[in-house]
């Protein structure tokens, strides 16, 4: 499976073209203070993870849902196909009879 993040799609669909306009819809609409550098590295980057607090003022500020901000691409993957490794049997020796009680 593969997300894309379209973080700057929808922001151009409503006509957020700035790192600036977005931060400012965030504290305005959402109350969140993001500095300019998350902002930025929100739009140009696709992130590895997004607290679901992010996620939802994101989605509140451009007055959209989660949907408009992923693309998720449920193709399913081949994988090979790896034989299960034989597993070893352990040596019989003399004393894998088990143990005897200490003496009382």
């Amino acid at each position: 499976m593969k997300i894309r993040w379209r973080l700057r799609m929808a922001a151009a669909q409503r006509e957020v073209w700035t790192g600036t306009e977005l931060r400012r819809l965030l504290a305005e609409r959402a109350g969140l203070e993001l500095s300019a550098a998350s902002v930025s590295a929100l739009l140009t980057k696709e992130p590895s993870q997004i607290k679901l607090s992010t996620l939802i003022a994101l989605c509140t500020a451009l007055d959209c849902t989660p949907d408009d901000l992923f693309e998720v691409d449920t193709t399913p993957v081949e994988r090979l196909v790896v034989p299960p490794r034989p597993v070893a049997s352990e040596p019989k020796t003399a004393t894998a009879r088990g143990r005897s009680m200490p003496p009382m």
